[in-house]
């Protein structure tokens, strides 16, 4: 199993966290079944960590006329939309939403110019909540694409997740299907589209990173 980058140093830390709780339990718990039982914890623990930040390989062709999931999870909403912060026009929202047991890398939904990247200090609310997109703390990335056209998505992170890592960098060229950043435990990732779009999906489905076709032109 693959494992991201960005997993590397708390995988590190657990482990060692871990190792070191054991042995000292071990030394001061007298009951032997206790210590297996607080041991078997531990380590499954640990390979929920470990399995959290695992990073399967779903290479693809790029093909400009398709517009890919960038991550994994359920769609939760397809709607149109006012978008505010870079078109300032109407545009067909279509939300994933990622629960803390989906693969959380994110990826290009298209490949391009990079024409904007910006980040938001925001709040923690649920990244089901419809003002999410809005209040909570989000890095918003827009890509031109060969064709002209520009899409936007939007990192948004929930309730428990603390940490938005975006590697888009304005004027850079966004290759479809590349990482493009990550999010740690549960969040939301929302693609703006232009109205012309034909969306493939509907709310209720179910997202894979790199698989699932979004929409195309």
């Amino acid at each position: 199993m693959k494992i991201h980058s960005e997993g590397y140093l708390i995988i590190v830390v657990a482990f060692l966290l871990l190792a070191g709780m054991n042995v000292l339990l071990r030394w001061l718990n007298p009951y032997a079944w206790l210590n297996i039982v607080l041991f078997a914890a531990s380590f499954l623990f640990f390979c929920l960590i470990v399995w959290f930040f695992r990073n399967p390989d779903r290479s693809l062709s790029p093909d400009a006329r398709m517009v890919y999931a960038p991550a994994d999870g359920e769609i939760v909403a397809v709607e149109e939309t006012e978008e505010t912060e870079y078109f300032h026009d109407r545009r067909i929202q279509v939300s994933v939403f990622m629960s803390p047991f989906n693969v959380h890398v994110n990826r290009y939904p298209v490949g391009g110019k990079i024409t904007y990247v910006k980040y938001h200090p925001g709040k923690y609310l649920v990244a089901w909540h419809p003002k999410s997109s809005l209040l909570n703390e989000r890095s918003t990335i827009v890509v031109r694409t060969e064709n002209g056209q520009e899409v936007l998505f939007r990192q948004i992170a929930g309730a428990v997740a603390r940490r938005i890592i975006t590697y888009a960098k304005t004027g850079e060229q966004a290759v479809q299907g590349k990482d493009c950043g990550f999010i740690r435990f549960g969040s939301r990732v929302d693609i703006f589209l232009p109205t012309d779009a034909v969306v493939k999906v509907k709310t209720g489905d179910a997202s894979v990173g790199n698989r699932t076709v979004i929409a195309e032109w």
